[in-house]
């Protein structure tokens, strides 16, 4: 079989060309049709992947949220004209009632003041507040917010009614780790602790409030709400929530049947071990109480370090599986059908090809044989090989020519074929950049609506502790003489906490903060911005250089170029906590106008790290930035057509380059400001 087929292909112009037209659809297609469904495939889970990751960021940042609130309003409580003035009282009966109208204003399960000594003062109680670490803390003048478990007979002591809602029977799950435990009766509480101090300033006892986590449905359900809206999940997908104390959920949405919820049950082994085994995140599908679902976890830890329970979202896997499997099978049937429809036309085209030789292959043996008069004849084909079937006599003076044609042809082709590739690889580019910048502005829609939000909650306490500080100061009098710096310390940082919220408002809302332009001389304006750094300069022990050559002057809004170059220079300095050299450049750029460059010898920045910076929130100092300095400097500079560049090698330093017009350049239809 295998010598005729070798034989055949030998002898047979026919079997050749069959085998050239083939050969390459039945090596190519398989291998395209497996690269496209690997990469399909491959692109779809990790979508689904950043999809759950995103959502658990936005639950975390609630949570945090909710955390971070409770302690704000507990430290108001606790420096409130009304709570000075009932200890000056000492009226018990008015502090209790107090402390319950507070308890019941603010939403808490339970809401204690303390004397000095960790000793509950009013309401009355068996409970024992001085073990909590917040509680040792608000005694040493900290305000702190903490997740802790509380037991049974605390929960008891503080409220019996706490303990029956902290009561969960443990409901027998697949896949979760072997235990023997039929009831989890401890309670997963949010409580907070912020020191109280008298009219002349004394710590006189502390202000403990929180808030039980167990079968609080309403908390979930918020959450539900703003992570997965209604419609953000397509083919019909179900987005979740759930609190774990340990690896029992004690609240969710996830549903047991169609009107229980899934109380009691547990997470399985293998999350389990992940998360509160060695402290990571999980994101990956998992079984969730009877389904899959594309999930995410991350642990919850307690105030004494201890990972004490989980936080997750998820949505359903199934209805995501059948799109992709929908989608997947398109893609095939799409190739298998235009293989199939190649390879007929090809065969098609070949058949047109070797019938002429053949005619003419018998027409050279006839003539070989001695039949002189043998002639090809007329054939289908009007093509080179028809020709070469009616003029053979007349081929050797035309072949030259017919072979620049087609070279001429082939290079006008591979020319088309090179002009067609640049514009379809450019309108690739064009779609990709599209495709990030929607997802940057969704995703920055959502990040504004919530520092918004933020912004807007920080407002209120701050107003309201700077109104109190106000009325202390009016109704005291010359009575806050020896408090008067400690006056001053407080309104300083009430003015810090609403610079912060201006910052973020402004990257939240950044058309409603455009500034009136003037025109500014750049060499000037970066002498200036020298001296407010200054001080930072003397203490990391680093040099300046400048090198000021540019010439022209720009208009632009000078408030807004120097909150851009003093970032930049802050950043720099940051950059070198062993010391180096800070240079500033400036030189004149083209006919356009001036560039700035703030250039520091420190470690650089990594290239995986690069081509972020620029993102908000993003920062790689975790404990001090918020991510969003470079951020709302590229839309202040970005409002008036101008950019901002930055070049590094990772141990040789970093470059930022801000390229600034003579006159702005503003986007179709934008207005001086």
């Amino acid at each position: 079989m295998r010598s005729t087929l070798k034989s055949r292909l030998q002898t047979s112009v026919r079997a050749k060309l069959l085998v050239l037209v083939l050969a390459p659809l039945l090596a190519v297609l398989p291998v395209l049709a497996l690269l496209t469904l690997y990469w399909a495939n491959t692109y779809y889970d990790r979508m689904l992947i950043f999809k759950v990751n995103s959502d658990l960021v936005v639950a975390r940042q609630y949570f945090q949220n909710v955390t971070d609130r409770m302690g704000r309003d507990l430290d108001g409580l606790a420096r409130s004209h009304a709570l000075v003035g009932l200890l000056e009282r000492r009226g018990q009966g008015a502090m209790r009632n107090w402390l319950a109208q507070a308890r019941d204003a603010h939403r808490l399960d339970f809401l204690y003041l303390l004397d000095p000594h960790g000793n509950i003062v009013q309401p009355a109680s068996r409970f024992d507040a001085s073990v909590w670490p917040i509680v040792k803390r608000a005694l040493r003048d900290e305000a702190t917010t903490a997740v802790d478990i509380y037991a049974p007979a605390q929960l008891a002591a503080i409220d019996p009614a706490l303990a029956r809602r902290a009561e969960l029977d443990i409901v027998p799950t697949n896949n979760a780790a072997p235990s023997s435990r039929r009831m989890e009766t401890r309670g997963l509480v949010i409580h907070a602790a912020t020191p109280v101090h008298d009219a002349q300033g004394r710590l006189v006892g502390v202000l403990q409030g929180g808030t039980v986590l167990n079968q609080n449905l309403d908390f979930v359900d918020t959450i539900n709400d703003l992570v997965y809206k209604k419609g953000s999940l397509q083919f019909g997908s179900e987005g979740t929530v759930t609190l774990f104390l340990d690896d029992v959920r004690i609240a969710t949405n996830v549903r047991l049947f169609r009107d229980r919820r899934a109380l009691g049950t547990r997470v399985s082994q293998e999350v389990r071990d992940e998360v509160l085994g060695r402290g990571a995140t999980w994101l990956h599908r998992a079984f969730v109480v009877n389904d899959w679902y594309v999930s995410a976890y991350e642990p919850i830890e307690d105030s004494f370090g201890r990972r004490v329970g989980m936080l997750y979202v998820g949505f359903l896997e199934a209805p995501f599986s059948v799109a992709k499997t929908v989608a997947l099978g398109g893609i095939l049937l799409v190739i298998v059908l235009s293989g199939a429809a190649g390879g007929l036309v090809s065969l098609r085209w070949a058949r047109s090809v070797f019938r002429p030789l053949e005619q003419m292959n018998r027409t050279m043996s006839a003539v070989e044989a001695g039949e002189l008069s043998a002639r090809t004849g007329p054939v289908e084909s009007r093509d080179e090989l028809g020709q070469l079937a009616g003029h053979f006599d007349q081929l050797l003076g035309k072949l030259e020519a017919q072979n620049q044609a087609l070279k001429n042809w082939a290079d006008e082709l591979n020319l088309k074929v090179a002009e067609r590739t640049r514009e379809i690889e450019s309108a690739n580019q064009l779609l990709r950049d599209a495709q990030r910048q929607l997802v940057m502005s969704e995703k920055l829609a959502a990040v504004g609506e919530l520092t918004a939000g933020v912004a807007h909650e920080i407002n209120n306490p701050a107003a309201v502790i700077q109104g109190n500080l106000d009325l202390l100061v009016e109704v005291l009098g010359a009575q806050t003489e020896p408090v008067r710096e400690e006056i001053r310390l407080i309104n300083e940082q009430i003015q810090r906490i609403r610079v912060i919220v201006t910052s973020l408002l402004q990257f939240a809302r950044p058309a409603e903060f455009a500034g009136y332009v003037e025109t500014v001389e750049v060499n000037r304006l970066l002498s200036d911005c020298l001296v407010l750094v200054r001080h930072q300069l003397g203490k990391r022990r680093i040099a300046v250089t400048q090198d000021c050559r540019a010439t022209r002057e720009v208009v632009i809004n000078r408030n807004e170029l120097q909150q851009v170059l003093i970032n930049l220079m802050a950043n720099a300095i940051h950059a070198m906590p062993e010391g180096g050299v800070l240079t500033l450049e400036t030189r004149d750029w083209e006919d356009e106008g001036v560039t700035v460059t703030v250039r520091d010898t420190g470690a650089g920045i990594a290239p995986e790290v690069l081509p972020r910076i620029f993102d908000p929130f993003f920062t790689t100092r975790k404990q001090q930035g918020t991510g969003l300095g470079l951020s709302i400097s590229y839309g202040l500079l970005e409002r008036y057509g101008n950019r901002i560049t930055v070049s590094s090698e990772p141990g040789r330093g970093a470059a930022f380059t801000v390229w600034l017009h003579v006159e702005p350049v503003y986007a179709e239809g934008g207005e001086t400001p």
